[in-house]
């Protein structure tokens, strides 16, 4: 195996024996030849559109693989030939509807028929054995295709509460077909990866729409950290459609529903908020699951990506639902949480009340944009001198302290928005706040970075200036694809002096990465001083 598309990949160049993620060689070389087969399907999906012909089941299919491939998701190799042989199969049928020519390559490439053959498939069909001899030109494939899987994540949430958009689809295709392309150079692959960026935003339009034309926009809500006395069920992942069905089929039972990790903001929706039963936030990110799971005494969902390998402690009371899936563990299908509530029943919850701290969420753009007069003056009077962003993925890595100590140090008269599991390094902490306006904003999930960019869009046009000349400082911190995906988004709008860390990607090659610093003056972080310094002088 070899891998290289998260931010903890090892030695920070590949992994090569198993996957720091915990993925094994079966599971790596089976995701890259379904990345391989959903090239195949991609060239006849872009043949049979130039003839009219779409089917929305096949774009579906495609979001759905596509996300499995990502850091943390799917650890299940029987899936994994599930989905090649499905994929197989939906392109050979639209191949007789499109009636072209494809002899060769993954649009003919045909599936073996045993496990063992298969991974032997895949490891020669992986990620080394597609370069094409030139590092750049490998590396512009590498992040396009990483970028292509944060869209589909995306587009896959879009798509689950009814948002769809041809634009996103036919860019997937796109992209996913040019990364066999030998012809292509460096100032196409350069355009391919920007309108990534482009076709992300759409997605994650797409999303915020559905988000908020179902939930309602979000409302500032304090969210309890402390425990109730009761039955428990912990909702761990992004997916707010899985979240409203575990809610809705619990109701009146007993049973306290709890949020983990990138679910947090979800307590500011209000068609969420009107459940009795749906109570705080149990644990912090999704690196430190192990030592949360193994104390929570009730049953555990985990929705879309970030799980890890289960502990003996919780592998009884820990289900997964939607893409996400790992061996052994018992697996929720058609949004029937049935076997999640009796669990939770069976178990003995928690057995008294445990105080803690709270925690405000419920910070996006409706909810900002209602004082923005009230930011606008902060600012001309001075009382406001910065906008920091400090956001992004959290994760185990050495070096993620950088961000704990980057928003201790800021100045009283900053504000910060945060949004994604790297607000876990400082969620809690008590920042005050400016004239009324918290000093902390929580924005919501990685899928609400739509609404940050919206934010920053609407203050540029009320101070009559670009984003880049806004008082406004971008600290990102990565991890896997959708990270990727929204770094394109920002770089297809042209904002540049964007700090990244804690460590910069192993596949960008030198030569990109001298381009993005060129032309987009991309930076990794150094320290919280000097980084600040630099920033406020």
């Amino acid at each position: 195996m070899f891998c290289y598309q998260c931010e903890q990949t090892a030695k920070g160049q590949g992994c090569t024996q198993v996957g720091v993620c915990g993925k094994n060689h079966d599971v790596a070389t089976l995701q890259d030849l379904l990345i391989y087969a959903l090239k195949g399907l991609s060239l006849v999906a872009l043949e049979a559109r130039k003839l009219k012909i779409k089917d929305d089941a096949i774009d579906k299919f495609t979001y759905e693989a596509v996300f499995s491939t990502l850091t943390n998701v799917d650890f299940d190799p029987e899936r994994f030939v599930k989905l090649i042989n499905q994929c197989v199969k939906l392109r050979d049928e639209l191949k007789l509807k499109v009636k072209s020519d494809f002899s060769d390559g993954p649009a003919s490439f045909v599936p073996a028929k045993t496990m063992d053959e298969l991974k032997a498939q895949g490891e020669k069909l992986g990620v080394k054995s597609m370069s094409g001899g030139n590092a750049d030109l490998d590396s512009l494939k590498q992040i396009l295709t990483y970028g292509i899987k944060g869209v589909c994540a995306y587009a896959d949430h879009a798509n689950i509460l009814g948002k769809n958009d041809d634009e996103v689809a036919n860019f997937v295709y796109e992209g996913l077909a040019a990364t066999l392309n030998p012809n292509l150079n460096l100032d196409d692959l350069v355009g391919l990866v920007l309108k990534c960026g482009q076709a992300n935003l759409k997605a994650m339009e797409l999303l915020d729409a559905g988000n908020t034309g179902t939930y309602g926009h979000p409302v500032p809500t304090q969210v309890p950290l402390g425990t109730k006395k009761g039955k428990a069920i912990l909702v761990s992942g992004h997916d707010l459609k899985d979240l409203e069905e575990i809610l809705k089929q619990s109701k009146g039972k007993g049973i306290y529903v709890y949020t983990h990790g990138e679910m947090l903001p979800t307590h500011g929706y209000p068609e969420l908020k009107k459940y009795d039963h749906f109570y705080g936030h149990y644990g912090t990110a999704w690196q430190n699951q192990a030592k949360e799971f193994s104390e929570f005494p009730g049953a555990i969902v985990m929705t879309t990506n970030c799980i890890q390998k289960p502990k003996d402690t919780y592998k009884d009371n820990i289900f997964t639902t939607g893409l996400v899936g790992y061996p052994g563990v018992t697996h929720v299908a058609n949004k029937d949480f049935t076997s999640v509530i009796k669990k939770a029943m069976d178990m003995k919850g928690f057995t008294e009340d445990m105080p803690g701290k709270t925690v405000m969420v419920g910070f996006a753009r409706n909810t900002v944009m209602q004082v923005a007069g009230k930011v606008i003056d902060g600012v001309k009077n001075k009382a406001i001198r910065h906008f920091f962003l400090v956001a992004g993925c959290d994760g185990a890595k050495p070096g993620r302290n950088y961000y704990t100590e980057f928003v201790e140090k800021i100045p009283k008269d900053c504000v910060v928005l945060t949004l994604a599991c790297g607000k876990f390094r400082f969620f809690d902490k008590d920042l005050g706040d400016i004239g009324g306006i918290p000093r902390l904003l929580d924005i919501g999930q990685c899928n609400d970075a739509y609404s940050a960019i919206q934010i920053a869009v609407a203050l540029a046009g009320a101070f009559n200036c670009g984003v880049n000349d806004l008082p406004l400082s971008m600290i990102l911190s990565w991890y896997e694809q959708k990270a990727v995906a929204i770094l394109l988004t920002l770089l297809y709008l042209g904002i540049k002096n964007i700090r990244l860390g804690p460590s910069l990607p192993a596949f960008i090659s030198t030569n990109v990465l001298n381009f993005l610093v060129e032309k987009f003056n991309i930076m990794p972080i150094k320290t919280p001083d000097e980084d600040l310094k630099a920033i406020l002088g």
